[in-house]
């Protein structure tokens, strides 16, 4: 869909409400889907101009929650609950609501994405890595190691000089 200003958006939401078009007048003259027509009809209702306004927030777990529950127990659908709470784009409150039919509650509070800072990194090796425990536990490693290669070089040795003598007869 192609992005609309908001006076055009405004334009079509008033021509609506002053019913010289339908929706699907008015979706056909800006080439867009009418239910994108509804939507913003639905937002100035609520909101006035500020619905029509785009926005790019981070929702908290909190409100995630809320807003599934009122629409659980009101009944209203998830065009009518995004404009109630004033969600941009409806498809966000169907996104939660599959997540939290599928993967449960505590997947609708966001984690952190992205790499983390170099500085939490060393800090967290340096914790798991530092114990005392982790390090004498490091050393055995280390020590078994050692001696496998010991014993693995004096079977090569052994080998080349059974091969050597084997030759010279």
């Amino acid at each position: 869909m192609a992005k609309i200003a908001l006076e055009q958006k405004l334009d079509a939401v008033k021509e609506y409400l002053q019913g010289r078009s339908s929706y699907r007048e008015i979706a056909k003259t800006l080439s867009i889907d009418f239910k994108a027509i509804i939507k913003w009809v639905r937002l100035y209702k609520a909101h006035g101009v500020d619905g029509l306004i785009p926005r790019y927030t981070n929702y908290s777990g909190e409100f995630k929650l809320d807003v599934l529950n009122y629409m659980k127990t009101n009944g209203t659908s998830i065009l009518e609950t995004a404009a109630i709470y004033n969600i941009s784009a409806p498809s966000t409150v169907a996104q939660w609501q599959r997540i939290l039919e599928e993967q449960g509650i505590d997947a609708l509070y966001s984690k952190k994405r992205g790499r983390p800072i170099m500085e939490e990194v060393s800090k967290k090796r340096q914790h798991e890595e530092g114990s005392k425990e982790a390090l004498l536990a490091e050393i055995e490693r280390l020590r078994m190691e050692n001696a496998y290669l010991k014993k693995l070089k004096a079977l090569i040795l052994e080998e080349r000089k059974s091969q050597s003598v084997k030759k010279r007869k």
